[in-house]
């Protein structure tokens, strides 16, 4: 392995000011860059929602300083491993991503097929929002009886 360079937490800090993600990959965490770029895209396309606009734009502002803030810290340990003679850890792209959870797909499935019916305007986004409380429940539901069932063994 060929030993990286010191980051500059300035440069790192900046390219996510100007455009969210870019810090990261300049950090060479190319995965979590590529992800940045994609929830930044999406919170910018949801702004159009008037009934959740409110809620959308505080997630975009916080999503938008955390991503800075985070790529400086990313930059700064990358950093501290660099002068302590350690590698720091490549980020690969995984082939497969073992999550293994019945749960989440399901999840998964059901809201994609939420917005995929709002997309056709089958169903609207604002009913989407107003029931999405129901997604903390079910997530609360699941870890209640996943909780339940470790005391039990």
């Amino acid at each position: 392995m060929t030993p990286r360079s010191l980051k500059s937490p300035f440069l790192a800090g900046f390219l996510a000011f100007i455009f969210p993600g870019t810090g990261a990959l300049y950090n060479r965490q190319y995965l979590k860059g590529i992800l940045y770029i994609i929830i930044f895209a999406g919170l910018i396309s949801l702004q159009t929602e008037s009934q959740a606009q409110p809620f959308i734009a505080i997630l975009l502002a916080g999503f938008y300083f955390f991503q800075v803030i985070e790529s400086v810290q990313t930059a700064k340990a990358i950093n501290r491993l660099v002068i302590n003679g350690e590698i720091p850890p490549e980020e690969k792209i995984p082939q497969t991503i073992p999550t293994g959870s019945i749960f989440w797909g399901i999840l998964l499935i059901i809201l994609g097929i939420l917005f995929l019916l709002a997309n056709f305007d089958l169903i609207s986004y604002s009913l989407i929002f107003d029931f999405w409380p129901l997604l903390v429940i079910a997530i609360g539901v699941k870890m209640l009886y996943e909780s339940l069932r470790k005391k039990e063994e």
